[in-house]
């Protein structure tokens, strides 16, 4: 697969922009493909472009809205899969940016489904030989799912890369929970290696059950800091504000959050309004299309992840490491 010529690269419809952004970063062209819909709701999807025996990525972001749901996305980049593996390609990357059900990834209740199992057998059953994804929820679970080749990037360099520049010498990076603190230290790890002098981390305490969140134990040094919450996802809020209202109680004179994935489901609104909690920096893998009319848009900072996706393409048709994009 080291011959550059046996590249093909799509993108669905539904993320036509992200695609877009994505072969201009790679400085390498979309291939034409058709999407049809027809009069019941049923659709189709092919290559319009020759794939027998090249080395193909579909890029398609999973989440929902703003004209599909998660599941319409999903059976779409599945079926079209499907197709490019009749059609004799090589080898076929599924490119997900955001992977839906990812967060259903052990049983909490009786009788529960593990649905990042599930998945991970549609995608096999298709004939998917890797996937690519950005910080999914719990990735020992995404890599335990799946057996095909799993890589799952992290927006840590991304938000390293924003944050070296911040004037306060004083950081603290914060995790809102116990599943995120080896995310967390990653990026405080890389962070202190970018600036070149100590950042403090520290914990919050969550639980769920039921869809009530509770908690309230709050570890760290972060008074007279600018202290960084980092998550992958934001989707009401709940947990970002109430994170940062303890850092704030523990003496934070700034708290800012870095969150991959901005879902901003109905409620999020709060996150604007509350003053604890001084800005927002995400990434374009979920575009923020649920941002409501005179939301408080200076407190959201949107920073380009095509770059990243573009590096992580290029590498896997070379076969080259990944280690530098943090992915072991």
């Amino acid at each position: 697969m080291s011959t550059r010529d046996s590249l093909c690269l799509f993108a669905l419809d539904a993320t036509a922009e992200l695609g877009s952004a994505i072969a201009a970063a790679l400085a390498w062209p979309l291939a034409a493909h058709e999407e049809r819909e027809f009069e019941d709701g049923e659709h189709k999807a092919r290559p319009l472009a020759p794939v027998q025996g090249a080395d193909v990525y579909v890029i398609q972001s999973l989440h929902g809205g703003p004209s599909q749901s998660a599941n319409d996305k999903l059976c779409r980049l599945l079926f079209f899969i499907g197709a490019l593996k009749d059609a004799g390609a090589a080898r076929v990357t599924a490119v997900a940016p955001y992977l839906c059900y990812a967060r259903k990834d052990r049983r909490t209740k009786p009788n529960d489904p593990v649905t990042t199992r599930y998945i991970a057998a549609l995608f096999e059953a298709v004939g998917t030989d890797a996937i690519v994804t950005l910080d999914v929820h719990n990735p020992a679970a995404f890599e335990n799912a799946f057996r095909r080749r799993t890589v799952p990037l992290t927006a840590v360099p991304l938000f390293v890369n924003h944050f070296k520049h911040e004037t306060d010498r004083n950081l603290c990076v914060i995790s809102p929970d116990a599943g995120g603190a080896k995310r967390a230290e990653m990026f405080r790890e890389a962070l202190e290696a970018a600036r070149g002098h100590p950042v403090g981390n520290a914990f919050a305490e969550k639980h769920r059950s039921a869809g009530v969140v509770s908690g309230d134990l709050f570890v760290g040094p972060v008074a007279g800091t600018t202290a960084i919450i980092i998550d992958d996802l934001v989707s009401t809020g709940t947990t970002l504000l109430r994170t940062a209202r303890s850092a704030r109680e523990a003496g934070a004179r700034r708290v800012l959050a870095a969150v991959t994935h901005a879902l901003f489901a109905p409620g999020a609104e709060k996150i604007f309004a509350d003053g604890a909690l001084e800005g927002i920096v995400a990434t374009d893998a979920v575009p923020a299309f649920r941002i409501w009319a005179g939301a408080t848009h200076h407190r959201l900072e949107i920073l380009p992840s095509a770059p990243l996706f573009a590096q992580a393409i290029r590498r896997l048709h070379d076969d080259l490491p990944l280690t530098d994009l943090l992915v072991f």
